[in-house]
């Protein structure tokens, strides 16, 4: 009787441990039940370009005036997430990225053995050199600019911190790329006039047209009055005689 009060316990003892996991997993699952969130993915904070146009509207960096200005430190600092890929020192390696010594002003695809994609052979038959504005479209996203590009990164959309890398850029190995003169187009309010709007000249009215100026004469019907004049004194002495 001995034997089978023993199995009694083995069968009890499992039952009761089986009867406590079920017993931990509801109160688990009631405690910590899932929530779905309502919208899959996460948010990712990126200015929305198709409101209003803005970004198509916004006006290239004017040169001529923000790179003498430029501060250089933030521009090294701003390199700091490029130096996984790229080295920038004359003679250096290519990388993931190609050595980026000299980029500025030169051809584009410039660095000697490393291999380009397709995407940017094709790019250099359109834009063969690297201007201020081609490297700065580029680096603002790179995917989207160049489509099918090697370059993963995601890009800067912040135009001063834009200016301030190329100009750390133009100091390594390409000082001698000319720095455009100032271009008031492109100064911040230029954009606000209306497009073809003409200053307004003098000699003209509010809608353009040109102020009539009086006409002496009877067809012109001339708004002043001629001054009588007196005839000479009797006693005022002949000139010439």
């Amino acid at each position: 009787m001995s034997g089978d009060l023993k199995w009694n316990k083995i069968f009890g003892a499992g039952l009761g441990t089986a009867f406590a996991i079920l017993v931990v997993q509801q109160v688990s699952s009631a405690i910590f039940a899932p929530h779905p969130p309502e919208k899959m993915g996460y948010f990712v904070d990126a200015p929305e370009e198709a409101a209003g146009g803005a970004a198509e509207a916004e006006l290239p960096p004017d040169w001529g005036t923000l790179l003498p200005v430029a501060d250089l430190a933030a521009g090294e600092a701003a390199f700091a997430r490029c130096v996984a890929c790229h080295t920038i020192n004359a003679g250096g390696a290519n990388g993931i990225g190609p050595n980026l010594y000299g980029v500025v002003g030169g051809p584009v695809m410039h660095s000697a053995g490393f291999a380009y994609s397709d995407a940017m052979a094709a790019h250099k038959g359109e834009a063969p050199v690297w201007t201020y504005d081609e490297l700065d479209r580029f680096i603002t996203a790179p995917q989207r600019y160049v489509a099918g590009t090697k370059m993963s990164f995601a890009g800067l959309r912040d135009t001063p911190t834009r200016v301030n890398l190329i100009a750390y850029l133009r100091a390594q190995g390409s000082t001698g790329y000319a720095i455009p003169a100032p271009d008031p187009a492109r100064q911040p309010g230029a954009a606000a006039a209306p497009a073809g709007e003409a200053p307004a000249v003098e000699g003209t009215d509010a809608t353009g047209a040109e102020a009539a100026a009086p006409v002496e004469g009877a067809a012109g019907q001339a708004t002043t009055q001629a001054t009588p004049v007196a005839p000479p004194s009797a006693t005022s002495t002949p000139t010439g005689g």
